[in-house]
């Protein structure tokens, strides 16, 4: 690998910015693609399908074999709610390889003994939030019930552009919320981006249940194309 294609690759890792080193199998040439660019590159449609996926594979285009090594950030879940879901979730979203975190200021709910190994932040959103360094490859699920938790830190999803927002109650809830929000200077575009109703509609009752529908929407979410998310949805 060229240095001066090294040192972009570092940059845009360090980043947490996603990129497709292409290399060429018969010849060895190489090229770096940064997923804002994919749109514009003869590649788009593949680079975009194994940025999806999260995998490296070798495909065949114009005559030539083409390995694609993708480089993609690991995933972020921000739970907000130390809740009985989220004692379920947050093993769950960890063994698909998520880092996780849960933000409750309440010491009662956010203890060790009810999150072992998982790293607990009992402050309110606004403290806790910003050191996270929440991103476009964040998953955020809100699941407090409490608006003065989990409004401000959808402002804060919204704000940072994560590409999972989720937020617990029933439709009559979330329509209180979306007034809620609106008047603290959220767009309607940005509420539409809730998945409230939480999770796939999979009939799910438990705490448990819950936490494999939400982990399923969001897989779903990171996963698919628009058209299969729209299906799934």
């Amino acid at each position: 690998m060229k240095l001066e294609i090294l040192h972009e690759l570092n940059a845009e890792r360090a980043a947490r910015r996603p990129v497709i080193l292409v290399t060429d199998t018969e010849n060895g040439e190489q090229r770096l693609v940064k997923a804002k660019d994919f749109a514009n590159d003869p590649l788009g449609t593949e680079l975009d399908k194994q940025l999806r996926m999260g995998k490296s594979a070798t495909i065949e285009a114009g005559g030539r074999k083409l390995f694609l090594n993708v480089y993609a950030p690991t995933a972020k879940l921000v739970i907000i709610g130390a809740v009985h879901i989220s004692q379920a979730l947050a093993p769950l979203a960890r063994s698909l390889g998520y880092d996780v975190t849960v933000i409750d200021p309440r010491t009662a709910f956010a203890s060790p003994e009810r999150f072992p190994d998982i790293p607990l932040v009992a402050e309110w959103p606004d403290t806790a939030l910003p050191p996270l360094n929440v991103d476009h490859y964040t998953a955020f699920v809100a699941v407090t019930h409490d608006p003065k938790i989990d409004d401000p830190a959808l402002l804060h999803a919204f704000e940072r552009d994560c590409f999972y927002i989720g937020a617990l109650g029933s439709r009559k809830t979330h329509a209180k919320r979306g007034d809620r929000l609106r008047a603290q200077g959220a767009k309607d575009s940005d509420i539409a981006r809730i998945h409230a109703p939480i999770g796939l509609a999979i009939g799910a009752v438990s705490p448990s249940e819950i936490a494999v529908s939400i982990m399923a929407e969001i897989t779903a979410v990171l996963r698919l194309p628009p058209k299969q998310k729209e299906d799934a949805a």
